[in-house]
């Protein structure tokens, strides 16, 4: 059976031709000029739109601290 409505290489390219992808946008911090995601927290300072959301330095003592307990209990 021959199919009735057939859509021609050109016309699927053209309604393809919007598919592409597009750049991560990246913006630089304010704070301490690290390029970032653009409406999230910087990851090096933790700074949004320079004010400090996230406190960065107690985050990584936190996850050290965490995987220190996991190694000690894992010697065990």
């Amino acid at each position: 059976m021959s199919v009735r409505m057939r859509h021609t290489r050109a016309h699927t390219g053209n309604r393809r031709s919007h598919h592409a992808l597009t750049a991560v946008r990246l913006s630089k911090c304010v704070k301490c000029g690290e390029l970032h995601l653009r409406h999230r927290a910087c990851l090096s300072c933790g700074s949004y739109r320079g004010k400090e959301v996230v406190d960065v330095v107690a985050k990584a003592e936190k996850k050290a601290k965490k995987a220190k307990a996991k190694a000690s209990g894992v010697a065990k």
